[in-house]
Order: C-alpha cells, then sequence, then structure tokens
C-alpha cells in the first residue's frame, strides 16, 4: 500500500480508500472485506451517519474497534434525519453539529473522530457558524480535523479563506475533470488533501452499460473505456488500475475513496495500489476526455 501525508498533518493515509457505504449493516461478509483490507494496508475508512439512519457508522465502528491504534475513521454531519424515517433535511448549524458529532462518537465507539466532515453544503449556508461549531471539537478532543464534501467552487473557495480544513472530498476521474480547472489547484496550493470519489464513474469507466453522463455521449465513454482497455493490456494491469491511477496521479489528490461492497472489489482497488501505469500514459490519457467546468455555483 501506498501512503500519503494527510494536509498539512503528520499523519498518514493510504491512497486507497475504503468507502463503507456500499457495506450494510448485517452483512454476513462484511466483517472478512474489513479484515482484508486492514491486511491489504487501507488504513483510512470513510462513513457518514446519513448511510442507513446510523447503522453504517455502528457497524463500522464495531469491526474495526479492535484495531481503533491503526486506522483512521472518517464520518460526515449534516443531513438531519426526520423523527419518522422519511427522509432527511440539511443542517449545518451549530447546535445541530455538536449534538451529532456525540451520537456518531457512540456509533463508531471512540473518543475521537480522526476526520469530521460537512457532508454538502452552500453558499448560503451560516458557514462561519459551521466552522465555529468544527473548531470547538477540536478543540473538545472529539474531533481531530475536519473537511467538507462538496464540488461547488464557491463553497470551497469560502472553506479555504476562513477554516482550517484539512480536506476536501469532491468527485474526480476520467469522464469528470470538473475539479481540474480551479479546485485541485487551489487546494494543493493551500495544501488541502483531496479525497477522490467516484474515480470509476460509478462503473461506466469498467463494465456498466454506457450512458450519456456529464456531457459526454455513449460513443465517447465507449471510447474511453477501449482506450483504458488497450492501456490495461498493454502493461498487464485491470482496467480499473488505469482509472484510479489517473485520478491519484494528480498531485492534489491524497487518496481515491472507493466503494467496496464485496472481496472481488477490494482485490481490484488494492490492485491499483499494487500495480503500475507510467506517469506520461496517465498524462495522455486527458486527451480523450474534455475538462470540462463547473457551470453553477461558481
Amino acid at each position: 500500500m501506498e501512503y500519503q501525508f494527510f494536509g498539512k498533518t503528520t499523519d498518514k493515509i493510504s491512497r486507497i480508500g475504503f468507502g463503507c457505504m456500499s457495506l450494510k449493516a448485517g452483512q454476513s461478509t462484511a466483517a472478512s472485506i474489513i479484515d482484508a483490507a486492514l491486511d491489504g494496508g487501507i488504513n483510512y475508512f470513510d462513513t457518514a451517519d446519513l448511510y442507513e439512519q446510523g447503522a453504517n457508522e455502528e457497524m463500522i465502528g464495531t469491526l474495526l474497534a479492535p484495531h481503533r491504534n491503526r486506522v483512521f475513521i472518517a464520518t460526515k454531519v449534516g443531513n438531519q434525519w426526520r423523527k419518522d424515517g422519511s427522509g432527511w433535511d440539511w443542517n449545518p448549524r451549530k447546535d445541530y453539529i455538536l449534538q451529532a458529532v456525540d451520537a456518531s462518537l457512540k456509533r463508531l465507539k471512540t473518543d475521537t473522530i480522526d476526520l469530521y466532515q460537512l457532508h454538502g453544503g452552500t453558499i448560503a449556508d451560516p458557514i462561519d457558524e459551521t466552522i465555529e461549531a468544527f473548531e470547538t471539537l477540536k478543540a473538545a478532543g472529539k474531533i481531530r480535523y475536519y473537511g467538507i464534501s462538496s464540488i461547488r467552487p464557491n463553497v470551497i473557495r469560502e472553506y479555504v479563506s476562513k477554516s482550517n480544513i484539512s480536506s476536501v472530498m469532491m468527485q474526480y476521474s476520467l469522464l469528470d475533470r470538473r475539479p481540474e480547472e480551479e479546485c485541485l489547484p487551489l487546494l494543493e496550493n493551500h495544501s488541502i488533501t483531496v479525497l477522490a470519489r467516484g474515480t470509476l464513474a460509478s462503473g461506466l469507466l469498467l463494465d456498466k452499460t454506457p450512458k450519456d453522463y456529464l456531457g459526454h455521449s455513449i460513443a465517447d465513454i465507449r471510447e474511453i473505456r477501449t482506450k483504458l482497455g488497450e492501456i490495461a493490456k498493454q502493461y498487464q494491469v485491470h482496467p480499473a488500475t488505469v482509472a484510479i491511477r489517473f485520478a491519484l496521479h494528480n498531485a492534489a489528490v491524497g487518496a481515491a475513496v472507493v466503494g467496496i461492497r464485496t472481496m472481488e472489489q477490494l482485490a481490484e482497488a488494492i490492485q491499483a495500489i499494487q500495480e503500475q501505469v507510467p506517469e506520461e500514459t496517465l498524462i495522455q490519457l486527458s486527451k480523450y476526455t474534455n475538462a470540462g467546468f463547473y457551470s453553477d455555483h461558481r
């Protein structure tokens, strides 16, 4: 496994992050998959209080409890479930965050959350109040670091200028290169770690039935998949390796957070680190897709 410093800290996270949302509470194979991930060198596990109304946090907390001293646990806050369970509402208020963290700590069976992330956000939020909540939690020792999960440039700029965020989780892949325009350079310049999700574009870069996606036509997706296959064959690697390595080759990206539900998916993710693709080949891949840009939230 490869590791990279997290933000400006001395902590190191595995370059493959385990996206826990895909694991379901009560899944019979969950324990063996988590154990195999640990054996493979993964130390960064990412969940959220939103997933299964907290049941995902509880499962992950139980499975990681025996290994707590060697794992980096990240969770998220901001989506408040309604009491009747009919859905959730956005709530970035300080009082809610200060309340929600205690429930996450209990479910995760830990005294401190390594990374607490705002699970979304808009420019209309009370951003100063949200930042104050995170800083209060850091001072109290309930969290070690905080960050945001957002693709909105205007929101990201606000947090970069006003807060001490250590990370931004955002979608980034060969089929979604919009972060390259502004966000990735900005975050790299401030030593804020990018946690890339969606590096396989929900399977569209592998074997999922092609469909129009972020301005890419079905023909475009077939072309890039063909190119990925050619490169994979040339270097005797899995196509997923090429796709994940593309996201990781950007200097701003610290880890690819991959949703893992099966042993096969775990093996592919770890394989992406064990296998190599030349840097110049990954750079050349860019010419097969348009970089694009965020048309909203600028």
